[in-house]
């Protein structure tokens, strides 16, 4: 199980738009766009997918997490941007069975295209965004220290901490650690050149 570290990207950039289908059947909207967002004070992009043994390891944390904040103007969207043709089991059906499965109660969009991906410079999965009221990036990383067979429990515990902080209006943490997944299964010829194997 090779992993994969976020990119990092610098704080304070606005978030790219995007134009997406969901295929959650728990949600109201075919189709999501950056301004869906905009009546919550802090929105959270992560890009995840439906095989990814790290996914898997936080998955019922990242839906604890949405339901603990839906309460507190924060909107979660979720995206898969997996190549389904190497990984079907990323393919939009499969994304649905698993929103219904998991009981996502966020939009869980299908980046087909993978141009979302490349906007917001995702490496992995989990990869995660956050974004403060003006939709400037506040905190990039991990979920928390928890991985696949390490041992630790999953509480997701720096996100929570970054969600706070920007909830209570006080600056990003200083410490943000790189999240680490599986890469994104990118396209022939698609890689980016962000993007390191």
């Amino acid at each position: 199980m090779a992993a994969h570290e976020s990119t990092m990207v610098a704080l304070g950039i606005p978030a790219p738009d995007f134009s997406l289908p969901d295929t959650n059947p728990n949600t109201e909207k075919d189709l999501y766009t950056l301004s869906d967002f905009s009546e919550s004070e802090a929105l959270l992009v992560a890009f995840i997918c439906n095989h990814c043994p790290y996914v898997v390891h936080l998955r019922q944390g990242l839906v604890d997490f949405a339901r603990d904040y839906e309460l507190q103007r924060l909107a979660v969207v979720a995206i898969s941007a997996n190549d389904v043709a190497t990984h079907p089991q990323d393919a939009p059906a499969k994304m649905a069975d698993a929103s219904l499965e998991f009981g996502f109660r966020f939009p869980y969009l299908f980046d087909e295209t993978q141009a979302v991906a490349k906007a917001y410079q995702a490496a992995c999965t989990p990869d995660f965004f956050l974004y403060d009221r003006d939709r400037t990036l506040f905190y990039r990383g991990q979920f928390d220290d928890s991985r696949p067979n390490n041992g630790q429990e999953v509480t997701g515990s720096d996100l929570r901490q970054a969600v706070d902080a920007l909830l209570l209006g006080d600056p990003p943490p200083t410490e943000q650690s790189a999240s680490i997944g599986c890469n994104i299964k990118w396209k022939p010829g698609k890689e980016p050149d962000y993007f390191s194997a």
